[in-house]
């Protein structure tokens, strides 16, 4: 078999690249070890965070750190054997988050959020899939002052720089629009701008099944099979050896299985993560997804029934599960919203491929003909997918790119 182009790895970025490749009239396998979605984009925090222009930093004040160095939080955990190995990207990942540079970067990283929704929206349609698009946005919400005047005067400063919209609620106006919430908040910040997802995994599904009817085909297949040839690449997969012209790696976590292979070595590293289903009790309804900030964990309606996600977790990527974050966040969450008996038989893990400088890898390859990268969007692999694929899709086929993806090219490391 030989087709255009070959995408490697079918969670949302890589399918995205696929649909925009198909749409403009390149034949497209897209291989996968599994069935699509079922990684890192089947479970997230079901949200297009179109406000989240300012991509997860590593904490600078002292009393955080200090926190953190405890290891016993919510919204991060590390495994204690994994630290060396992480040690390098730890402190770049450090050193980008200073203030003014995280600044910088969220100048660089705007392009792509200011995308996001609109992208989605357009892909849903397509998808005939928009009944799986709320535009509830999502609620930050507290329980001291302290918080609350800190965390609104930093939405004033986002909404500045980049028109990015959200209401000031005090705790009678959290109220109104949470009922269910049993906590003592002293208000909240609703960011109206973001759209939630009912259904990540129904979401990405209706994607898969619109490349399809473009006619994309699908290959299950394993990724370090990749070879060089003298016309392109080749590929092992159940439908046999299949060539083609472009490869583009989109393998998420599992990126440097290929790339080291060829020769690259990219600072990756991931953050794991955690989720669980529960049922909510008698009459409860949660309206929109919401965090509770200073505790560390985040609740969004889902399909399957609330969904409890929790921080990063800093281990190899490798290694078994370890959900502690879960079990800390559980009775806490039961405190603050009436959720009821676990839907799910164990706890999910994912896990988020991240880069020290918070930005993803899009791009051409450096040193191979005719093969690209897109990985790396850490917290927003699900937020980011569609936009990566349109911009990927231009970039191979040679249009005008929607927005300037210098920023994100491979060579910057």
């Amino acid at each position: 078999m030989r087709k255009d182009v070959v995408v490697l790895g079918a969670g949302i970025v890589g399918v995205s690249i696929a649909i925009h490749l198909q749409k403009r009239g390149r034949s497209v396998l897209l291989v996968d070890r599994r069935g699509p979605g079922g990684e890192t984009s089947f479970g997230n925090a079901g949200l297009i965070q179109r406000e989240g222009v300012y991509p997860y930093g590593f904490p600078h004040d002292f009393g955080a750190l200090l926190r953190y160095a405890l290891n016993n939080t919510i919204d991060a955990h590390y495994h204690l054997a994994a630290l060396p190995k992480l040690a390098p990207f730890l402190f770049q990942y450090w050193m980008h988050s200073r203030p003014a540079q995280h600044k910088a970067i969220a100048r660089l990283y705007a392009p792509l959020i200011e995308n996001s929704v609109t992208e989605h929206k357009a892909l849903a349609e397509d998808a005939g899939s928009t009944q799986l698009l709320r535009p509830t946005g999502w609620m930050k919400v507290f329980r001291s002052e302290k918080a609350r005047d800190e965390q609104f005067r930093d939405a004033e400063q986002v909404k500045r720089d980049f028109g990015v919209n959200f209401d000031a609620l005090d705790a009678k106006s959290v109220a109104d629009r949470e009922p269910h919430l049993k906590a003592e908040l002293t208000g909240g910040i609703h960011w109206t701008d973001p759209t939630a997802i009912f259904d990540p995994f129904a979401l990405t599904t209706s994607y898969v099944e619109l490349f399809q009817r473009l006619g994309g085909e699908l290959a299950e297949g394993d990724a370090r099979s990749l070879e060089e040839t003298a016309s392109g690449w080749r590929i092992r997969t159940e439908k046999g050896p299949v060539e083609a012209g472009e490869v583009v790696v989109a393998l998420g976590p599992w990126a440097d299985l290929v790339t080291r292979r060829l020769g690259y070595r990219f600072p990756l590293a991931v953050k794991r993560g955690y989720h669980m289903h529960y049922k909510p009790e008698g009459n409860a309804v949660l309206n929109r997804p919401t965090l509770d900030f200073e505790r560390g964990y985040f609740l969004a309606p889902m399909a399957n029934g609330i969904r409890l996600t929790t921080g990063a977790e800093f281990a190899d990527r490798d290694a078994p599960k370890s959900p502690v974050q879960l079990k800390r966040a559980e009775p806490i969450a039961k405190q603050f919203f009436p959720l009821g008996e676990r839907v799910d038989q164990e706890p999910w893990m994912g896990m988020r491929p991240c880069t020290p400088d918070m930005m993803p890898v899009i791009g051409k390859a450096a040193r191979h003909k005719n093969l690209w990268f897109s990985f790396g969007h850490a917290h927003h692999g699900m937020t980011l997918g569609p936009i990566t694929g349109r911009l990927m899709a231009e970039m191979i086929t040679g249009e005008k790119p929607v927005i300037d993806p210098k920023p994100y090219r491979p060579d910057r490391f």
